[in-house]
């Protein structure tokens, strides 16, 4: 007993008490990590042989600007690791990705290339998601519009999101040359991607912020709002009273001159 109390009193005791401890929590993390990440991927869509398949397209495709392990190339692209799985559905499926011009403000919709088939982007997301995790991608009662609350959702939007998408999602100019995209050509799915996302000028508005139960409200008020028809005439573009105003004055103010010059001259021409 005086011997096991000896070497409790040593200089070195509380030196391997530490790494005891050490060792301990390193060990207890490398245990439940791994899990953690493979269900991570398995949500994603991972197989092996998905993940593969991803490896080979990012290689051949993507591999210029991002790096050949998705670590990203200085001046050309950035790092992918820990982008997750609904990153890439988002840039690529909204036809961002692959970029025609990594040198502009930023990436806009185009359309897909003719390699870009759902399996392809399912792939690839497969392959981005194992290289480090992230955002995985929704499932489809996640963004089904039919079970959120448009009334909700639009109280939610004019908050968080009208100062650069308008009112009813029909996007505007950003400073630098960027904008917010119209959302009239998204699906529910890459709307909920982007907002867990952020891609470029968007930031990002994780679970804690806006919940999933919100974001899904969210999805139905823009695919309500956009479902709209106007009946008093053209909505033009819904962009909001300044394109209103400026076709009232050069269009009405128009007409009503050049009907007021019409009926002068003729009025000219019968004095005559």
């Amino acid at each position: 007993m005086n011997s096991i109390t000896a070497r409790r009193r040593h200089p070195l005791a509380r030196y391997a008490v530490i790494l005891l401890a050490l060792c301990l929590v390193g060990g207890a993390y490398a245990l439940l990590s791994p899990t953690g990440d493979r269900a991570d991927a398995a949500i994603a869509s991972g197989t092996n042989d998905d993940v593969a398949n991803g490896k080979a397209l990012f290689e051949a495709n993507c591999s210029s600007c991002h790096g050949l392990n998705g670590q990203g190339v200085p001046g050309n692209g950035p790092s992918l690791i820990g982008v997750g799985a609904a990153s890439v559905d988002f840039q690529v499926s909204s036809g961002r990705m692959p970029a025609a011009n990594s040198t502009g403000p930023q990436a806009p919709r185009k359309a897909l290339p003719e390699w870009v088939t759902p399996e392809a982007i399912d792939d690839l997301a497969a392959y981005v998601q194992s290289l480090g995790g992230g955002p995985t991608r929704p499932t489809a009662d996640m963004v089904d519009p039919a079970k959120g609350d448009p009334a909700k959702g639009g109280e939610l939007f004019r908050a968080n999101c009208i100062q650069c998408h308008n009112w009813v999602g029909a996007g505007g100019a950003l400073t630098e040359g960027k904008h917010a995209p119209s959302l009239n050509k998204s699906t529910p799915t890459q709307i909920y991607e982007a907002m867990i996302t952020g891609p470029q000028a968007m930031p990002v508005f994780n679970d804690t912020t806006i919940t999933p139960e919100q974001k899904r409200d969210m999805i139905a008020y823009i695919v309500k709002v956009r479902e709209q028809v106007d009946p008093g005439g053209s909505g033009l573009g819904r962009i909001g009273p300044v394109t209103e105003g400026l076709v009232g004055w050069v269009v009405g103010i128009g007409l009503l001159s050049l009907a007021s010059i019409w009926i002068t001259a003729k009025r000219r021409a019968k004095t005559k």
